[in-house]
């Protein structure tokens, strides 16, 4: 099958970067070729980001397979995911919480928010829902959610996610403008919140009314 060795290749990689089973069994089922512009297919199996057009990016696999590993997804969940880009990361969630579980996720570009929609309906991801809204702002009409998973950088932690995170429940995201640190957020069942810091990364800004309120490609945020 056509891309399958590449795939094979990337697998490998993951599993000797500690890529727990559950997420490496979903990322091999995913193509990832199918979620990238056909400009950069060549490179759809290579273990880095890459543009998908209006200066956003599909992250690299092995912080997909990272950001799924610290979310601790199980089968059943209800997520929510903030930034849905081409869906990729969206799909591979969607393989490890199962049909039984639903992924409502948030892009606030139009043009990317029916290309995410595109590729997992083409890819047969029935179990996600791709919504055009300020990802700030979060979905209250479907909270709380067991996770919430953020792939672009806030300035600090949107209030209305931390509100819309279930008790128990867990969100990822990246914090900071330049130099960002990617935060586990936990909620307890009693509903103390804790904030871990697991170290730097590289993001995309998160615009919106609790994001970052203008971004510019060339020149940064204003």
């Amino acid at each position: 099958m056509e891309y399958e060795r590449e795939r094979s290749l990337l697998i490998r990689s993951l599993a000797n970067q500690g890529v727990s089973d559950k997420t490496l069994k979903a990322m091999k089922k995913v193509p990832r070729h199918l979620f990238v512009p056909s400009i950069h297919i060549s490179r759809a199996y290579v273990d880095s980001p890459l543009p998908i057009g209006h200066a956003q990016t599909i992250s690299a696999p092995h912080m997909v397979a990272m950001m799924c590993d610290l979310l601790e997804l199980e089968e059943g969940q209800k997520i929510l995911e903030i930034g849905s880009g081409s869906g990729y990361n969206a799909a591979v969630m969607a393989e490890i919480i199962g049909q039984k579980g639903q992924i409502y996720s948030i892009e606030r570009l139009e043009k990317l928010a029916v290309f995410a929609h595109d590729n997992l309906q083409k890819t047969g991801y029935s179990n996600v829902k791709v919504t055009l809204a300020d990802g700030s702002l979060g979905l209250p009409d479907h909270a709380p959610y067991d996770r919430i998973c953020v792939t672009a950088s806030a300035p600090d932690t949107p209030k209305p996610l931390i509100e819309q995170l279930k008790p128990g429940g867990i969100m990822v995201l990246p914090e900071g403008e330049g130099y960002q640190h990617l935060y586990i957020i936990r909620k307890s069942l009693d509903g103390e919140v804790t904030k871990q810091d697991w170290g730097g990364v590289i993001f995309v800004p998160l615009v919106g009314y609790h994001g970052f309120k203008q971004y510019d490609s060339k020149r940064g945020h204003r």
